[in-house]
């Protein structure tokens, strides 16, 4: 692996895109894995192409309770769900604005497929791809937001010349304002072990408008997708989705952060009336203000420290380059 000791982050050591190794199976699920995966497939496949299919036509409520249908049926628990800075046991006694709502951004960290069915299955978030160095978003469907976390769509940047395809989350907000507004700032898929640097999409979030930082990790590690692909990618996933007995998440929510770069200037980005939003976040996609900065860091911050990860300095550019090296190996 000496080749790819280029992709480790200088300060932490860390490697965020190199997959995770898989944990060493006893006997007994390497002989129920094939069975385990077989019987299980046909199931999966004929719930999740229904559910995608009739998606458009079921109330909040159903959508979400269905979603819980694909955990179950591969295994997957919601086993750890704690507040930041909240004793266990005591979730119940927290006010509502101490967790994510309707009207509110989630930013989560981005590391799996799973990362969009456990945040629509909870919330029913409006999703959005980020970007690096823009403050503008690609809104997505569930379908998409899954499968960007093994696309390699992921490393592009924005669509060129078609900018009715971009917003912001400002705009979400207003368009969507009974759902919460899931966005990966990230851009891009880790292992987990790191955190990268954080797109300017966030900055576009209203004053009045609470982020909640919120950090997802896995048991078995390897459940997450640094390395997006083809078919091989797809097949190897479903693989170790199915052919385990069962898979945990690890949830832990920080407390909502406020922009206060639009608080200061009396306005948010995206709240004045009468403008060309798109433009206006066009012309805003330069440097970045030492305010703006710092909520970007607290953020990031806040997302290493509930993931026990480490914030690195790789990028999305450094993860092209990475996996080109990738698949050169593979070949």
């Amino acid at each position: 692996m000496e080749k790819f000791s280029q992709f480790r982050d200088r300060g932490s050591g860390i490697s965020p895109f190199m997959p995770s190794s898989a944990p060493t199976p006893s006997l007994l699920s390497t002989l129920s894995g094939p069975l385990l995966f077989l019987l299980r497939l046909p199931f999966f496949l004929l719930y999740t192409i229904s559910y995608f299919f009739l998606l458009p036509l079921l109330p909040s409520p159903l959508r979400k309770l269905l979603l819980w249908g694909i955990f179950a049926l591969t295994g997957t628990w919601w086993s750890d769900l704690q507040l930041d800075g909240v004793k266990r046991g005591s979730l119940s006694q927290q006010p509502p604005s101490r967790i994510p709502r309707g009207g509110t951004v989630i930013a989560a960290n981005f590391t799996s497929p799973l990362d969009a069915v456990y945040l629509a299955a909870v919330w029913d978030c409006v999703f959005v791809q980020s970007f690096p160095g823009s403050r503008q978003v690609r809104r997505l469907s569930l379908w998409q937001a899954i499968s960007l976390a093994l696309s390699p769509r992921q490393l592009a940047g924005p669509p060129a010349g078609d900018n009715e395809k971009l917003t912001t989350i400002a705009q979400l907000l207003k368009e969507y304002p009974t759902r919460a507004i899931a966005v990966f700032p990230e851009c891009a898929t880790t292992n987990g072990k790191g955190i990268l640097p954080l797109s300017p999409s966030l900055l576009t979030v209203p004053s009045s408008t609470q982020i909640f930082p919120l950090s997802l990790r896995y048991t078995p590690v390897d459940d997450t997708t640094p390395v997006p692909g083809g078919v091989k990618v797809w097949l190897s996933f479903l693989w170790k989705l199915l052919a385990r007995p069962t898979h945990c998440v690890r949830i832990r929510i920080g407390e909502g952060l406020i922009n206060t770069v639009g608080a200061s200037n009396g306005v948010s980005h995206g709240e004045s009336s009468g403008v060309d939003v798109r433009g206006r976040q066009e012309e805003g996609d330069g440097e970045l203000t030492a305010e703006e900065q710092r909520l970007l860091d607290k953020v990031a911050e806040t997302l290493a420290r509930l993931g026990r990860a480490k914030r690195v300095g790789l990028t999305v550019e450094d993860k092209k380059n990475f996996v080109k090296a990738w698949e050169k190996r593979r070949r």
